[in-house]
Formats: C-alpha cells, sequence, structure tokens
C-alpha cells in the first residue's frame, strides 16, 4: 500500500490527451467573431468550453484512510459534448431494456440526398422530423401489410446527421423487431425465416415518395425558409428544379442482417445511441490553427486514415450538427410509441409467453439547456465518489466548489 498522500488531483486523469474543448478553447472566441453561428450553437461552444472545469464548480473529494485530496469539477449535460453522454446514455438504456422483447431485431438505415443539405440547414427542426416521420411510415406501411408481417411491430430511431470527416450525412437508424402485433391483438405475427425484413429497394421507393410528399405540403404552406445556399429555392422553377431531381435520385436505404436477440440489440444501442460527431479519442493533435483525426473510411474496407483540418473548418463542420433546442433524436413507433406503450408490451409478452416486465421508465433524449434557456450543469453530488486511487478505501465529498468567473470572449 502506498503512503498517505495529502496531494490535491484532479479526477479524470485517464481522459484522451486531446479534446473537442481544447479545440472551442483555443480558437473559438475568433470562430465567434468571424463566422455566423445560431444561439443554440453558440450555447454548445461555450458548454464545451467549461465542462469540468472550475468555472462550472464542482467539489473536492477526500479518503479518510490516507488523506488524499482530488478535484471532480461538474460536467455541462449539453449534449453535443463528447464528455456528458455516459450518464444519459445509461438511463435512457435502462428504460429501453425495459421495452425490448425477446425475439430478433433488423437494423434498417434511411438516408435522405446530400442535395438536401442546404435546405436541411436552414431547415432543421422540420426536415429531421420528416426524416423521422417518413421513415416510420414506410417501414410501418410494410409491416401492417399482410404480405410482409400483418402487424404493428416495435421501432426505435436514432437521427446522426455527420459522416466520418464530420461533413453532413443525414440519416436516421432504426432497430426494427422481426415479428409485429396484429391488428386485434390476438396474435403475434412472427417474421418468415427468409432471412431478411423488407425489400430494400421497394422501401427506398415508398420513403422517397412520403418525404418528397409531405415536404412539397411543407413549401405550400409557406413552412419552409429559404436563406443562404438555398435562396434560390423561394423561386417556383428552382424549386421544381429540386424536385425533379429529387424524384430520379436512388434514396439510399440499408438493411443489416438480423442482431439477433434482446443482448445484441443492447450492446448495439449501448454505443450508438447518445454519440456526438466526434468523439474525443479521435483527436490526435491540437495546435498551429489545425486539428488532426482520425476517420474510418467506409468505402475502402473500414481502413482508418488521418486528416487535418484548418481549426476554423474543424469547428464549421462540428457544429453542423448541433440539432434544434429540445429536439428529440431519439423516437420511438409502432408497439413502442408513447401511447398504448405498456399495455401493448404486455400483450405481446403475454402473447410470447414470457415474463411480464416492470413497467419501462420514460425514455430520454437529454435536452441541452434548461426551460429558460441557460446552460446545465451536473454537480456530481449524487453519484456515489470513486474509490480512492491511491489506497482503494472510499472517498467521500469533503467541500463544494462554487463556478468560478469564465471569460466567454
Amino acid at each position: 500500500m502506498h503512503g498517505p498522500s495529502s496531494a490535491l488531483t484532479t479526477a479524470g486523469a485517464e481522459r484522451p490527451r486531446y479534446e473537442v474543448a481544447d479545440v472551442v478553447r483555443a480558437y473559438g472566441a475568433e470562430f465567434l467573431r468571424t463566422h455566423p453561428t445560431s444561439p443554440v450553437q453558440r450555447r454548445a461552444l461555450q458548454a464545451i468550453a467549461r465542462c469540468r472545469t472550475a468555472a462550472l464548480g464542482g467539489h473536492v473529494e477526500g479518503c479518510d484512510a490516507c488523506g488524499h485530496k482530488r478535484i471532480a469539477y461538474s460536467s455541462c449535460r449539453d449534449r453535443h459534448c463528447p464528455k456528458c453522454q455516459g450518464a444519459a446514455r445509461a438511463k435512457w438504456m435502462a428504460a429501453e431494456q425495459a421495452m425490448l422483447l425477446p425475439v430478433d431485431y433488423f437494423h434498417v438505415v434511411f438516408t435522405l440526398p446530400r442535395t438536401l443539405n442546404a435546405l436541411l440547414r436552414v431547415n432543421p427542426r422540420a426536415l429531421y422530423t420528416l426524416l423521422f416521420r417518413a421513415a416510420a411510415a414506410t417501414l410501418l406501411t410494410f409491416a401492417r401489410d399482410p404480405k410482409h408481417l400483418g402487424g404493428e411491430p416495435a421501432i426505435t430511431m436514432v437521427l446522426h446527421t455527420w459522416g466520418q470527416t464530420l461533413t453532413e450525412h443525414v440519416h436516421v437508424h432504426c432497430v426494427v423487431s422481426g415479428g409485429a402485433l396484429s391488428a386485434d391483438r390476438s396474435r403475434w405475427m412472427a417474421l418468415p425465416r427468409h432471412g431478411f425484413l423488407f425489400p430494400v429497394l421497394a422501401l427506398s421507393q415508398v420513403f422517397r415518395g412520403k418525404y418528397l410528399a409531405a415536404l412539397g405540403r411543407l413549401r405550400q404552406r409557406g413552412q419552409l425558409r429559404f436563406t443562404g445556399q438555398c435562396a434560390e429555392l423561394a423561386e417556383s422553377q428552382a424549386w421544381l428544379n429540386l424536385f425533379a431531381t429529387l424524384q430520379h435520385t436512388p434514396w439510399v436505404v440499408y438493411a443489416k442482417p438480423p442482431f439477433g436477440g434482446p443482448a445484441r440489440v443492447l450492446k448495439y444501442l449501448s454505443g450508438y445511441t447518445h454519440r456526438v460527431a466526434i468523439s474525443n479519442d479521435r483527436l490526435l493533435s491540437v495546435g498551429d490553427g489545425s486539428v488532426r483525426f482520425v476517420w474510418k473510411d467506409y468505402a475502402n474496407h473500414n481502413a482508418h486514415k488521418e486528416m487535418t483540418l484548418p481549426a476554423a473548418e474543424f469547428l464549421r463542420r462540428f457544429l453542423l450538427h448541433v440539432v434544434p433546442p429540445g429536439f428529440m433524436r431519439i423516437r420511438h413507433y409502432g408497439i413502442v410509441a408513447n401511447r398504448h406503450r405498456e399495455q401493448k408490451l404486455a400483450r405481446c409478452r403475454e402473447l410470447l409467453g414470457v415474463a411480464a416486465a416492470a413497467p419501462a421508465p420514460e425514455p430520454i433524449d437529454t435536452p441541452d439547456t434548461d426551460t429558460h434557456g441557460e446552460a446545465l450543469h451536473d454537480t456530481d453530488t449524487e453519484r456515489a465518489p470513486a474509490p480512492c486511487p491511491i489506497c482503494g478505501a472510499p472517498m467521500r465529498i469533503i467541500e463544494l466548489l462554487a463556478p468560478q468567473p469564465h471569460d466567454t470572449s
């Protein structure tokens, strides 16, 4: 055992060498002076820069056995912060586990064409919502068809807006049960053993039709904005040209082989739901006005490659993936939709002959702001401190630290 120590350390010494927060602190102020940003983007940068620093306060933990002390600074809890997704993920996973059924699940991905990117930048809430609705409606249409399932499946969807190099790649990941509850709730409709859920080409065509029809209705109602690079779309002919292009563009729908049972679904979801555009462990260097990071080239057998971007370009790309305030990036449809969820799941378990589960907690997608628009932060005082790194004895909170002034200029 090590001898007594009174040294004051900072919790989290095993963090990655470089963090997105380092980029923000070094280059964020200049970026904000030279690039237009929205209020939610500015709040995200401020939260990331302040996360787990004296700016948010925190507490001091002490070990009664050896006298070791350490500071634990508060987290910002912004959902765009690479360091603040663990607690939200754990809470969400507990709720999700209670909703899984003992059947195979499938993974389906619906992707929007890049032609829509300019329009998406200025209408993110409307067009992301439309993506969820069109994808869900497509899956439910096929599932309810007697030629496929003939009932209502369980569908969980997760929005991702990025590719490996932080460029725009807007898509929604769907986890779909390999079976469905019949309309009269009298039978569980098992998926035929042919190895796939629905034909992807047909899914793609129906998805495109549903999305474009709803997009056209949004424009007719005057519910779309046309500014920046999509300003010309306010003109009727430019809009018609865009629509014609989209109608003749193949829309990518990808279906993976079945996951297997609930345990494999949970393993997948645990690493996929509360992700941000880039994790800290992908950063290789920050300095001299640039950011170097590793990325996976899916088109080249998942080869790992390196990319260096000017810091301003890195921040610009990162901020493309800040979603509107309060926007829910994880949604449930079919059997697990909020309405009548508990009753439907109970009936499914009865039909499948499995024990009833406890009522599922409400699934969450942690918001990035409170009702007053101020950044939330977690004092981390509700969780028991980790054991002492010196002697392994329990540690306790011995002092609370008030937030310190922080220069956000």
